[in-house]
């Protein structure tokens, strides 16, 4: 099933907030020197931004999106990334902020699978020295 234009548009123009010692924000298409440090302190080649929440875009509730990024923790935790806590926001507010989180070191193939299998239309992926980029799943 496509993804509606509308909710491309959203999710391009959101902000991806990662809750580091220092927060800071990625967006879709703008470099970001803290990421990229991150990525070397890490010695890293790429990180995904991801949630488990809403999958297909379509609204759950928090128990339900709750249970789904524990498992998604879970997940990740068994493959052994380093992860930071974040949330996607929309600049305007017309949406409910998403618990997601910063996986370092993933490979993107295994980043998009990990969308797929949580219901996802879309991640952030970003490389070393890339601006972080939307990759539609669906």
């Amino acid at each position: 099933m496509a993804v509606p234009d509308a909710l491309i548009e959203a999710y391009r123009t959101a902000e991806y907030v990662v809750f580091a010692e220092s927060p800071f924000v990625l967006r879709i298409g703008s470099p970001s020197p803290r990421l990229d440090a991150m990525l070397g302190e890490q010695g890293a080649h790429g990180a995904a931004f991801i949630t488990a929440c809403n999958p297909r875009g379509e609204r759950r509730s928090d128990a339900d999106n709750a249970a789904a990024m524990g498992a998604l923790m879970s997940a990740l935790k068994r493959r052994r990334y380093a992860c930071i806590a974040g949330e996607g926001r929309d600049p305007e507010g017309r949406w409910t902020a998403e618990p997601s989180v910063l996986v370092l070191g993933v490979p993107r193939e295994e980043a998009e699978s990990l969308g797929r299998a949580f219901g996802q239309n879309a991640i952030v992926y970003a490389t070393r020295a890339g601006a972080p980029e939307l990759v539609l799943l669906a």
